[in-house]
């Protein structure tokens, strides 16, 4: 049984950690209300995009003899895959669940030897996964923060644009975890190239009204050329802002989690420390009435 001295070391040591696990989750709230903002300030953004370029491709523009470069539809022999996850752990399973989405995706698409997969990781805890598990890399982004601030979101969608219109990648998946709320981020795997009107209506977050037609000026052809590379850019940045929301609301649970446990573990180290106490005493007691009675 751990002596005295020691289960009071051992409650003190749980006291600071909980000091800490209370503090990153305090500051991880923080964090998450402005990830938050900046993430619900881009939605009706992209719900616009989404609905435009849903109604350019339902009344045809882009498609037969002149469709457009993002629209093709190939034969997927070259896949390219951006990878999302967080720079820091100390986030629950955040990183894992993506990771393993990453891992599933390519083991179904590994089970095709001609279909050639290329990474494009962005975040320190997914390049890292990446280069571990030797798959092969293309750009690697391990400052997921940086590559916000510094707009290096158009730097990456511009490389994934150009890789498809040149015939690189005949498909391009955006894989991470989708921002549901506080308390739940679910891993998702979402198709960017080629676009695909059925799919875009399938997204209901982004609360595009699909229905009826519009009219354009200068001509649909036209804004599609300018309506399709946008929205590249609008759904890796949507991508990107959901992943770092989820990072901090994964953190600040498991971080709550963490200070709950230390509370538990201090209230069961205080009993402990309380009988050990009790039992110390009783045997000093012990020891003083049997030399009482010894002198007797």
């Amino acid at each position: 049984m751990p002596s005295l001295k020691d289960i009071r070391r051992r409650v003190s040591s749980v006291k600071n950690t909980q000091k800490i696990t209370r503090a990153m989750k305090l500051v991880a709230a923080a964090k998450l209300r402005r990830a938050q903002n900046a993430m619900n300030e881009l939605k009706p953004y992209a719900g616009k995009y989404q609905e435009v370029l849903t109604s350019l491709i339902n009344q045809g523009a882009g498609q037969g003899d002149s469709v457009h470069p993002l629209l093709e539809v190939r034969e997927i022999k070259r896949l390219a895959i951006i990878a999302l996850s967080s720079d820091r752990g100390m986030c629950g399973g955040f990183n894992t669940n993506a990771q393993r989405s990453l891992s599933n995706f390519m083991k179904k698409y590994g089970k095709r030897e001609s279909v050639e997969m290329e990474i494009y990781p962005v975040g320190r805890r997914m390049t890292q996964y990446v280069r571990r598990r030797g798959y092969r890399v293309g750009t690697a982004y391990e400052n997921i923060v940086d590559l916000v601030e510094n707009d290096g979101i158009r730097g990456l969608s511009q490389l994934i644009q150009d890789g498809f219109e040149s015939g690189k990648f005949d498909e391009v998946v955006l894989i991470g975890n989708r921002f549901v709320n506080a308390i739940s981020q679910v891993p998702s795997t979402v198709t960017l190239l080629p676009f695909s009107a059925d799919a875009m209506v399938e997204d209901e977050d982004a609360g595009a009204e699909t229905g009826g037609d519009l009219l354009y000026e200068p001509d649909a052809e036209t804004l599609l050329g300018f309506v399709v590379p946008q929205y590249v850019d609008v759904q890796i940045r949507q991508g990107i802002l959901e992943s770092i929301a989820g990072e901090h609301a994964a953190r600040m649970n498991a971080m709550n989690n963490a200070t709950e446990n230390a509370g538990e573990m201090i209230a069961s180290l205080t009993l402990q420390m309380n009988r050990a106490r009790q039992a110390a005493i009783t045997k000093e007691l012990m020891e003083i009435i049997g030399g009482a009675e010894a002198l007797k």
